[in-house]
């Protein structure tokens, strides 16, 4: 089976914001047009939205728009983190 290949957007980006250090990963499969957006603090805990945006442009926009509503408590880790299984 062939792994397909990751596109990242030029559009993710690294930020402070609110004394968060936030990356911003905007990236598809090569044969899905549909970007995903996934935002990861400090410590690691990745927020991945559950939609999937037309354009790279569209997930920014969406992360803009979370960021300036809710601000940077939006992406803390609050404690309410569902562990993968150890193996």
């Amino acid at each position: 089976m062939e792994v397909p290949n990751i596109i990242t957007s030029g559009l993710s980006k690294r930020i402070d914001f609110d004394g968060l250090q936030l990356s911003v990963e905007i990236y598809r499969l090569e044969h899905d047009p549909m970007w995903v957006l996934e935002v990861i603090d400090q410590n690691g805990t990745s927020t991945v939205w559950d939609e999937h945006f037309d354009s790279d442009q569209s997930a920014l926009n969406e992360f803009m728009r979370t960021i300036n509503k809710e601000g940077a408590a939006a992406f803390r880790d609050d404690g309410n983190v569902v562990q993968f299984p150890k193996k």
